[in-house]
């Protein structure tokens, strides 16, 4: 624990203006990040007598070990500053809203030729319009069913419009009217693209002239005796009614606004969010977040402001949003909202009326939230807590492992040996902290060995940040064979790829300082996937690297055993024992983690061709070669001018590739083994799908198979 005294700033170091300032731990990790109109009287609040300091405050300021600032010119920027700060940073004292859900959205890919109506999820994309968010994808898929039969836009997948426009036949929805099949030229792209776009501004909340119009087209329609016309209508209106039903009028006045309510006690608050436009609920949503530092309501909302409207801009902030206190001060967040939009904003507390009644009801949503959450939360704490508890009395821990790391190796047959790390911090599982591995110090299978390597690899790591920050004196630390071995095997420094980025489970992982991804924070538990002779060979792998405070232990498959280092006989846990079943977790997502990456290596392996490795050659001019000449053994036979005719490929790039190929050897032949025919070179690779990626066909039954891939 840190005296904040230690690094307080001396007088008249801080200067009296806006700007954004960042607390750092003793691992140089940013723990918080916050905002002043005035840094030289904020800062000052964090360097008083600790006694007046609120107990989460106080924790804060003993944790960090320096305090360092940014001057900004306005308040704006320091507000634009320090959002960005937190989501690069993801400081551990800052509010966070966890969302306990991906929420679904109605999206229009209005980017492509022939927009497609579909649910989505994550992260948003370019060009794309979205409704929502709804609670239950099935409701969006409801309210599209029941608008299809007036707005026939595409909803088909890539795959299934390719497949039709290849047959010249439609899908079932465009047999039965509820596409408009541009698949096969039943429409043209301009009038697809009118009826995607008449699609968003019904979504939108421009009911009212559309539905008029129908119904002056209707009436016109009987009165020219156009009977069946006039019938389809009266249906379409009738459809359109209903999925407006289903979302009723809040605000008689056709208002575009998202109320923001907060439910909150002394540790957690809860945030409701409803999205109403053109008087109508078209989503809602809410986040949970812990209250580790003092703050009020309208800082929270604030922090809830960022976090809704942070990636949007445009229609995406609504006119004006409701919400239960404001920020102080209030201005440069107004200000901020409205430069996302491009128009005034109007950030203000409902009074009386119609929205005021809104609001209430969005406050009974948040407080239920917030007593749904805790109710939740003090069964899983709980749980976590007695399965920590468990798991260091039998293995004998000074105290309960409140970061566990996980370890697997997975290979098929010897190819493609590959390993994991998964860590689980408090009980619950950190994806954003995983790694993987590729075994690089020999060839084959030998998963004791694999495990030595990828132990001492990771640890080695732990080792080389440790000395970078400075956490011990000089002398201390790697020796200079131990930088040489450690800078050879790519896991020093930056680091490869594949040691430092979990590119399938988490977001790519930054070495900079302060970022709070990083192979420096050991844990104080290693767990792999095995017996005893995995775990003597992690433990083999500490001890050359001289680190005795982590504690190792192995998980059986066979017989659930836990074994220890230089133990002859295994510890046993009851089957009914939270511990174990914690264990049991954390080793299951190491080997799903583990088989993920190195099935993925392997599809990626026989999906390779002799272009891959022709330098400056990238996937766009691959394809567009492969395209041209229709096989990579076509390809080999064509000559330099030849190859110039493919559009984007210059004469030195075609002699790069002619070269490439010609040095290249090919493959021996694949033969059907039902038949005997030996097939022809295509493009080098089986044809896959995203979602089914191609598998090597392996000797044996199915179950045979299963056994050999681990």
């Amino acid at each position: 624990m840190a005296d904040p005294s230690s690094y307080r700033p001396r007088p008249g170091e801080i200067p009296d203006s806006p700007g954004v300032y960042r607390f750092r731990d003793e691992h140089r990790r940013v723990i918080y990040v916050g905002k002043a109109k005035s840094l030289r009287q904020r800062l000052a609040n964090y360097f008083q007598d600790l006694a007046n300091l609120h107990p989460r405050t106080r924790t804060m300021v003993t944790t960090a070990a320096s305090v360092e600032w940014t001057v900004v010119s306005t308040e704006v920027e320091a507000l634009q500053l320090e959002y960005s700060w937190i989501k690069e940073y993801d400081p551990r004292f800052n509010v966070k809203y966890r969302d306990d859900k991906s929420y679904p959205y109605l999206a229009v890919t209005m980017n492509e030729e022939f927009p497609r109506v579909q649910v989505m999820r994550g992260q948003k994309k370019k060009g794309v319009r979205y409704f929502g968010p709804y609670g239950h994808a099935w409701a969006i898929r409801d309210t599209v069913d029941l608008l299809l039969r007036v707005f026939p836009v595409r909803t088909c997948s890539a795959g299934v419009f390719k497949n039709a426009t290849r047959t010249g036949r439609p899908c079932l929805l465009g047999y039965i009217g509820k596409c408009s099949a541009p698949c096969v030229g039943r429409i043209t792209p301009d009038d697809h693209w009118d009826l995607a776009d008449e699609f968003c501004d019904f979504m939108a909340g421009r009911t009212g002239t559309y539905l008029r119009r129908l119904e002056r087209q209707m009436a016109e329609a009987a009165e020219d005796m156009e009977y069946e016309r006039a019938a389809r209508l009266r249906d379409d209106i009738g459809a359109l009614k209903k999925a407006m039903e289903k979302s009723a009028v809040v605000l008689a006045d056709a208002t575009d606004a998202d109320l923001i309510a907060v439910a909150e006690d002394e540790l957690e608050a809860a945030v409701q969010i409803f999205h109403v436009r053109g008087g109508r609920v078209r989503g809602q949503r809410g986040w949970v977040t812990d209250k580790v530092e003092e703050i009020t309501t309208g800082a929270l909302v604030e922090h809830a402001l960022q976090q809704l409207y942070g990636e949007e801009s445009g229609d995406a902030v609504p006119k004006e949003v409701l919400v239960p206190a404001l920020p102080d001060p209030v201005e440069p967040v107004q200000q901020w909202l409205t430069e996302r939009r491009g128009s005034g904003v109007s950030l203000r507390i409902p009074q009386r009326g119609d929205k005021k009644a809104l609001m209430e009801t969005v406050q009974r949503n948040a407080q239920q939230a917030l007593v749904l959450h805790k109710t939740k939360r003090a069964s899983d704490l709980t749980t976590r807590s007695r399965a920590l508890e468990e798991i260091a009395e039998a293995l004998d821990l000074d105290s309960a492992p409140l970061r566990i790391e996980c370890y697997d190796i997975s290979h098929l047959q010897g190819d493609d040996v590959v390993a994991s790390m998964v860590v689980f911090e408090d009980g619950l599982a950190r994806k954003s902290e995983y790694r993987r591995f590729q075994i690089k110090g020999f060839e084959g299978q030998d998963d004791v060995r694999s495990m030595h390597e990828v132990i001492t690899r990771r640890f080695r790591r732990y080792l080389a940040e440790k000395e970078k920050t400075g956490e011990w004196a000089d002398g201390e630390g790697l020796t200079d064979g131990d930088r040489q071995t450690d800078g050879a095997d790519g896991a020093s420094g930056a680091g490869t790829a594949d040691d430092t980025a979990a590119l399938t489970d988490g977001p790519a992982l930054k070495d900079d300082d302060g970022r709070p991804k990083r192979f420096a924070y050991p844990p104080q538990l290693v767990v792999v996937d095995g017996g005893q002779p995995q775990v003597a060979a992690a433990q083999r792998a500490l001890d050359e690297l001289g680190i005795d405070d982590i504690a190792v232990c192995g998980l059986a498959k066979r017989l659930e055993e836990v074994w220890l280092p230089r133990e002859d006989d295994p510890v046993v846990l009851p089957r009914t024992s939270e511990g174990l079943y914690l264990l049991q977790r954390v080793r299951d997502e190491a080997h799903r983690f583990a088989i993920t990456y190195q099935r993925a290596k392997r599809a990626k392996r026989f999906r390779s061709s002799p272009l891959d490795d022709v330098p400056g050659l990238g996937e766009t001019r691959k394809q567009a070669l492969i395209k041209h000449f229709g096989s990579v053994k076509k390809l080999r036979s064509a000559t330099i001018d030849q190859i110039c005719e493919v559009p984007g490929i210059g004469r030195k790039t075609a002699e790069t590739v002619a070269v490439a190929l010609a040095r290249a050897t090919p493959a021996a032949p694949a033969v059907n083994t039902a038949t005997g025919e030996i097939m022809d070179e295509d493009d080098g690779a089986p044809e896959t799908t995203a979602d089914a990626p191609g598998e090597p066909v392996t000797a044996g039954t199915p179950d045979e198979r299963r056994g050999q891939e681990r």
